[in-house]
Parts: C-alpha cells; structure tokens; sequence
C-alpha cells in the first residue's frame, strides 16, 4: 500500500503516499477533523492500530479496546468511506463534527458503520473525542409536524417521534 501509485483507502481520490500515509507514519497532522477522520478509517484499512489510539483525545484512550479494534480492522476489508457532513473544524475553531459512512465487508458481507464524530483542537492538533452510531440529532426548539424528525430518521416528525406523542 505504500506505492505512489496505489489510491488512498479513504477515497479521496489522491494516491495513499499523498494522502493519509505522511499522518499514519508521524510525518504530518491532519490539519482539519475530516483529514482526521480520513486518516483513521486508512489506518483501520491499513491495520495501524496505534495511529488510533494515538489519535484519541488524551484522557479518553482508558476505554479503547485496542485488540477489538484490531480484530475488526483484520477480519474486514474495507471498500470505501462517504463523507455525509463536516461542521466545524475551520481555522479558529477548535471543535467540528464529521458524519460519515465506512463501507467494509466481512465475512462475505457488506456492511457499514454510520458514524457522527466528534473532535477538538487542543494543542494545535486535531483528536477524536467520541461518536455515536448513526446521525446526531439536531437541536430544535419547537419541532412542527411536518418538519423533519429531529433523531435524525429522515421521516416526518409525525410519522416518527412525534408519533408517540
């Protein structure tokens, strides 16, 4: 996978040696959280479980299951990452949120993992802080019927949450 020639796994359409590798060997940060993140789905693509630990924002590595990443990372091949959002994460700002979808495949299986990011700024690098499965919900004031469902369904508030209302 280090060969000029050969594309990133995140899919960015740059060659692997242009992209994510300078971040997974230590020869470059990602300057934004969507380089981040582009950067760690490569290194599970790639099998660097230390550029994900080391990645994680300091004080939040205690609960990383480092060999459940590795066996993930193993037992899958990963086909390819859409990038859904970016909010945040510009020059000044110290926190953005990446939504995105890493397609991989076990087991003769495709799958995904639909995840909302979280990262900080501190230090001057970026680090991932957390996520949650899916899409994070909007905060909303006063939610119509007709607007959309704030959980983040893609349905009618009516026809979701507001259905139990």
């Amino acid at each position: 996978m280090t060969e000029a020639s050969a594309a990133c796994p995140c899919r960015s359409g740059l060659d692997f040696a242009q992209c994510c590798e300078p971040y997974l060997k230590g020869a470059k940060q990602p300057s934004t959280p969507e380089a981040l993140m582009r950067s760690r789905y490569s290194a599970f693509a790639t099998g660097n479980i230390d550029y994900l630990e080391e990645t994680l924002l300091p004080g939040t590595r205690s609960d990383f299951d480092r060999e459940g990443a590795a066996q993930w990372a193993a037992a899958s091949e990963w086909t390819g990452l859409e990038v859904r959002t970016v909010e945040g994460g510009g020059p000044g700002e110290d926190e953005g949120i990446v939504e995105f979808v890493a397609h991989f495949r076990q087991h003769g299986e495709d799958r995904v993992h639909h995840e909302t990011a979280s990262f900080a700024r501190k230090d001057g690098r970026w680090w991932y802080v957390d996520g949650i499965m899916g899409v994070r919900p909007r905060r909303v004031e006063k939610v119509g019927r007709n607007d959309p469902c704030i959980c983040g369904s893609g349905k009618k508030y009516k026809k979701c949450c507001g259905a139990a209302a």
